[in-house]
């Protein structure tokens, strides 16, 4: 299941008193790009067909369509670590923590209902589960207690998680529920039809999220913006070689190996195609490598394009909810009108995983339009939220949304 979300979701508009435009510009353009993905799992003849990341079945647009997304989810949970070292810069370690595990709490309860209702529109719940923004939420929670310790230390744990989690993967424990939690994606099947989802285990995002908190110091009054640049830049495409080199090999990172195969797209897409449930190690450095140097070089743009996914990244948990709802209604709304019936996109199950949608569904360029109006009538909407929540600051409601 892929529903990755954004770091505001999950922290606050806090990080400077003067906000650090790159780092808006970079949640907003991961949540433009999310938005695709979404409208694939519910537009997409071949998504009900194929896992469009299979290097024999897929095509090189419809790969890329899904492997471009990757970035998401590792992006939020990077900067959500980065946006609570901001918001705690200023304020008793204690405090920090407490409001962690609120805003942890929260989220777990918002995965479980508001967010789990946007993509099933089921009143009876018959599929739940911790996905992206419960993990972010235990993350936050986890992260609470970390902050405590001294940043090397914190920095050599996430290090250690990050590089050795992969070997774990030998682990097996089918119908293990606190070990799926941990670091084996599985789905739980319950009497009555109920299904529990646990696409996102914890390992090694309670080390992704606390690692972004670190990179916060690197945001602190003071730091040269030209030496963060540098350093950033250097760290990502270290890691971006590092990836590269680990792959080629072929011996560890990653728990599928890519092989040569008939054609060489084929080939190519066996050699990106990474693991997301849980993060391989690889597809943490391919993804937060690129992280690091779109950071460390987006610090002085301007311009109109920039603005504009500016104005996703600041109010991006209302985006979100927006995009979620408005891309499962049109589909709803397609399906009816072109004689499915709108009851097909009321969800008993996650969507790639019920038999009578295949034959439902619409070409990849088809997808691309609808992704568009999606973003389209978004925009407007986040824009009015936006300066909404700005004239409104002393609302704490506000800060939830």
């Amino acid at each position: 299941m892929t529903s990755p979300i954004n770091p505001d979701l999950v922290m606050p508009d806090v990080l400077l008193k003067k906000r650090i435009e790159s780092i808006d510009l970079l949640k907003g353009l991961v949540m433009v790009i999310m938005a695709l993905d979404h409208v694939r799992d519910y537009f997409h003849y071949d998504a009900y067909l194929f896992n469009p990341v299979d290097p024999i079945k897929s095509n090189l647009p419809v790969f890329f369509t899904r492997w471009i997304t990757h970035y998401c989810a590792p992006t939020f949970c990077f900067l959500a670590g980065l946006s609570a070292y901001m918001s705690g810069r200023k304020k008793p370690k204690a405090d920090l923590s407490v409001f962690l595990v609120k805003r942890g709490i929260w989220l777990v309860l918002l995965e479980l209902t508001i967010v789990t209702f946007g993509w099933q529109f089921d009143p009876y719940f018959r599929m739940n589960g911790f996905a992206v923004i419960a993990t972010l939420g235990f993350s936050m929670i986890i992260l609470a207690g970390l902050i405590h310790l001294p940043r090397t230390i914190l920095l050599v744990f996430c290090c250690l998680l990050i590089f050795g989690h992969n070997l774990l993967d030998t682990v097996q424990m089918p119908g293990n529920f606190l070990w799926a939690f941990f670091h084996q994606a599985a789905v739980f099947k319950f009497a009555g039809g109920f299904k529990f989802y646990l696409d996102y285990p914890l390992i090694p995002w309670i080390a992704v999220m606390p690692l972004g908190y670190c990179f916060g110091h690197y945001y602190r009054e003071g730091y040269d913006s030209s030496s963060r640049k540098k350093l950033f830049t250097f760290l990502g495409f270290a890691a971006i070689s590092l990836f590269m080199l680990i792959r080629w090999l072929n011996v560890y990172g990653d728990p599928a190996p890519w092989v040569q195969l008939d054609t060489v797209p084929q080939t190519i897409m066996s050699f990106l195609n990474l693991n997301k449930y849980p993060p391989s190690l690889l597809y943490l450095l391919v993804t937060l490598g690129t992280v690091l140097v779109l950071l460390g070089n987006s610090e002085h743009l301007t311009g109109r394009s920039i603005r504009f996914f500016t104005t996703f990244g600041r109010v991006p948990f209302f985006y979100y909810l927006i995009h979620l709802y408005l891309i499962h209604t049109l589909a709803a709304l397609i399906a009816n009108l072109s004689g499915y019936g709108w009851k097909l996109l009321v969800l008993p199950d996650w969507i790639l995983e019920i038999p009578s949608m295949k034959g439902y569904g619409f070409s990849l360029s088809f997808v691309y339009l609808v992704w568009v109006c999606v973003i389209a009538i978004a925009y407007p909407l986040c824009g009015w939220y936006d300066r909404y929540k700005t004239n409104n600051k002393g609302n704490w409601m506000l800060s939830y949304l």
